[in-house]
């Protein structure tokens, strides 16, 4: 009985830090397209998404919106992702809430339906996927984030995403090695993208924020396939320690330095 009462008490706990972790945070960026979705708001899944974060009682922006002043901070803001979860004759959906760096915040129940058509099986699992986010209550609390405040540390600290992009760049004899690491990027640098991780790579955007560019893994740690206003080339980490993204414009290779923060 006492182990019972002891894990119903870490339940709550638990569910209490990741309400007041979401309070930390003042407003809710929302994508046009999901990975399982093929065009912008497919099934109207980017309207029923802000929808239930109003309902929920979010300040919630479209991924092409301009955002208002007072919430240009991408770091004080939450970048919401709602997943599909294979399932037979059921369709599943759960949301996740991720800080600026891609960390998952909070992820919600999985929502399920047992409707054929897919606009009403959509709805109805988002609808339900939002319940568990809802009885949350969220309250913008006005504190920064713990990750806005340690972004600050930044230039003395490198992410373990960016010292995992460590490559031989180029092997003279095993005795002549040319090590190559990405350094950590000036976060004032006004051409700084950010790398969301994504299922296949990640996505670079903005501080607007706007995805820029799409990038996809390889079996190279410094190398992606990289996708650009619809051309597509490769982002490359080179000798000097910067990535360049290069692609084929009118037959003529062209090398663009692209400021990263992994």
């Amino acid at each position: 009985m006492m182990k019972i009462k002891l894990l119903i008490t870490a339940i709550l706990f638990s569910v209490a830090g990741f309400a007041q972790s979401l309070n930390d945070y003042k407003a809710v960026i929302i994508p046009l397209r999901y990975d399982f979705t093929k065009t912008d708001n497919q099934y109207r899944l980017a309207t029923l998404t802000k929808s239930n974060l109003v309902k929920a009682g979010f300040q919630a922006f479209y991924a092409n919106e301009q955002l208002p002043e007072g919430y240009t901070d991408r770091c004080q803001v939450l970048y919401i992702d709602v997943i599909k979860d294979s399932a037979f004759l059921v369709t599943k959906l759960f949301v996740q809430f991720k800080d600026c760096f891609g960390q998952v915040v909070y992820t919600s129940e999985v929502g399920k339906s047992k409707e054929k058509d897919f606009d009403l099986a959509y709805r109805e699992s988002l609808d339900n996927a939002f319940k568990s986010i809802i009885a949350l209550h969220y309250k913008y609390s006005g504190n920064a984030p713990v990750v806005a405040a340690a972004q600050t540390n930044t230039q003395a600290k490198i992410s373990p995403a960016a010292a995992a992009v460590v490559t031989t760049a180029a092997v003279a004899t095993p005795q002549n090695k040319m090590v190559v690491v990405a350094p950590v990027p000036d976060l004032k640098d006004p051409n700084l993208l950010y790398a969301q991780p994504t299922e296949s790579g990640y996505q670079l955007i903005d501080k607007t924020p706007k995805v820029v560019m799409k990038l996809l893994k390889t079996s190279q740690t410094n190398v992606f396939i990289a996708i650009k206003d619809n051309v597509q080339g490769s982002l490359i980490l080179k000798e000097d320690g910067n990535w360049y993204f290069e692609s084929y414009q009118n037959d003529k290779l062209v090398s663009e330095k692209i400021v990263v923060k992994f």
